[in-house]
């Protein structure tokens, strides 16, 4: 496995890292090391989740509605990207091929390294990366779910853990990269990108994509609750099916299940719905993360899939991105993920509408502290990992 070169940039991280160390759980036990060469320990999982309980406490409504916004400006700019996180303070970035210089990895680390303003609180900045149909790093040639359908788990967990290197390499903290959901049918638009055409194959198979990531990125399952039980593309619509709770649970919910087993620390809702459940797509439905968090035992992060695909399914109830981001949250989402049709405006005005929300008691204030509390906790926890630094241009290639 190849670790990363970690050097913190500046003192505030080192404080900020200091502060959490010393407790008896341990995190993944690599070191950090400061420009004066004071060396620090990751901290245990529960001081992260008190210092973020303490830092969300101090925030401002506005800061805590920022922070649970994850944007997107299509450029490569590195100047426009930090001019972007710095005027919005939004917690998250999400990387897509606009944002990935042409087969260039040391411009891409040159890139992120401009998204991350604080090093001691960087933000999520995620990719996409699930190789072959769905891959943003063209020098990914580690094999995706075109070839591994039916390989065995040892394979999966190898191949992730290559691609988790290459992503972490790049100054990327968290990888939608786990395709949870399972189908045997060659019409469904997501077969290609599935890892299993059976539950118990797919279960497999993701569990052994968590593994393989590790600590090294950020796991995140998608698209829960499952787009096998329907062939329709959620991009372009709202797939529906009416498959009830209890055979959604014996078949579409086993891989995810699988994954949050092995603690995949983020879950991605996708635009869909299970109507036997809730009529709402599962990314608008509290019912959804119920089940995610009471039946599946989830405690990570929740993160909707692109807002602006509710917009591009043409129902005029999703018009309003703004209002789209406000019902995610109150359903129980810690993230809204907004790419299409996004610009410089798109997530300044979430926030807007999300502190309205809270002004006007539409939102209760204590779900915005939970979110920005999860959100701040897993920031935490990459800046104590090393993953909040200047992305280490000499390293040893992956693989």
């Amino acid at each position: 496995m190849w670790f990363p070169r970690r050097v913190w940039t500046g003192a505030l991280a080192l404080v900020a890292v200091s502060a959490l160390a010393g407790t008896a759980a341990a995190a993944p036990a690599v070191a950090a090391t400061s420009p004066a060469g004071v060396t620090v320990q990751p901290a245990g999982a529960d001081a992260i989740v008190a210092a973020a309980r303490d830092l969300v406490a101090d925030m401002t409504v506005r800061e805590r509605a920022a922070a649970v916004v994850m944007g997107h400006v299509p450029t490569t700019d590195a100047a426009a990207l930090r001019s972007y996180m710095e005027s919005t303070r939004i917690g998250g970035f999400l990387l897509m091929g606009a944002n990935i210089p042409d087969d260039d990895e040391a411009a891409l680390r040159a890139l992120t390294a401009q998204l991350t303003i604080d090093p001691a609180l960087p933000p999520l900045i995620a990719v996409d990366q699930e190789g072959g149909d769905v891959s943003r790093l063209p020098w990914d040639t580690f094999p995706s779910a075109l070839t591994l359908k039916g390989a065995p788990a040892a394979a999966v967990q190898d191949a992730f853990a290559g691609r988790a290197a290459l992503v972490r390499r790049a100054g990327i903290g968290v990888n939608f990269g786990v395709v949870a959901d399972e189908t045997d049918d060659p019409a469904s638009f997501i077969y290609r990108r599935v890892l299993g055409t059976t539950p118990d194959l797919a279960a497999s198979s993701v569990a052994a994509a968590v593994t393989g990531e590790g600590g090294v990125a950020a796991s995140t399952l998608k698209h829960f609750p499952g787009h096998g039980a329907t062939e329709a593309d959620s991009h372009a619509t709202i797939p529906a099916t009416p498959l009830s709770f209890d055979e959604w649970r014996a078949t579409d919910a086993v891989p995810f299940a699988a994954g949050i087993a092995a603690d995949a620390p983020l879950l991605m809702f996708g635009h869909l719905a299970y109507t036997a459940v809730d009529p709402a797509p599962a990314s608008l439905s509290a019912e959804w993360h119920r089940i995610a968090r009471e039946d599946l035992g989830f405690t990570g992060i929740a993160v909707t899939d692109d807002l602006g695909m509710l917009q591009s399914s043409g129902d005029p109830r999703y018009a309003d991105p703004a209002a789209n981001a406000v019902a995610a949250l109150a359903a129980g989402n810690d993230v809204v993920l907004t790419v299409v049709s996004s610009t410089a405006d798109t997530a300044p005005a979430i926030v807007d509408a999300i502190v309205a929300a809270v002004d006007s008691g539409a939102l209760p204030a204590t779900r915005l502290e939970e979110a920005a509390e999860r959100v701040t906790a897993l920031r935490l926890r990459l800046a104590a990992d090393g993953r909040g630094l200047v992305p280490c241009a000499d390293c040893a290639p992956a693989g």
